[in-house]
């Protein structure tokens, strides 16, 4: 428990949830890019990617999108464990501290339907 009775503490720690949406989303939008890297490499080339070449591809792509949802779910559980802790001083009257973890909630869904997704359609 903090006894320091200041509202900033709450903000720092909202700011580092923040920090880990971006990561998350980065982790997301990377593994989507590898996923795909073998579509693009089909149309430049003109070619039939192999099956080898696509695998790796695919399960990469999905793996740091199932790491990305991980530090969505991890990320909010920390933030609530912290807001737990935090007196009545450190958080402003009316101000709703669940948003930031109801978004992680929301972007490790995106990511588990997009790897099932990818997994569903190879």
């Amino acid at each position: 428990m903090s006894y320091l009775d200041d509202p900033r503490v709450l903000f720092a720690a909202e700011r580092t949830l923040l920090a880990w949406q971006r990561t998350t989303i980065a982790l997301m939008g990377f593994g989507f890019v590898i996923e795909r890297f073998g579509l693009f490499l089909r149309m430049v080339s003109g070619e039939t990617v192999s099956a080898s070449q696509r695998g790796f591809s695919l399960w990469m792509g999905v793996g740091l999108l199932i790491v990305g949802g991980g530090v969505a779910v991890v990320s909010a559980w920390q933030f609530r464990n912290v807001v737990r802790g935090l007196g009545e001083k450190e958080i402003p009257r009316g101000y709703w501290t669940q948003l930031g973890v109801w978004l992680n909630y929301l972007l490790a869904g995106v990511a588990l339907a997009l790897a099932v997704h990818f997994v569903w359609a190879a």
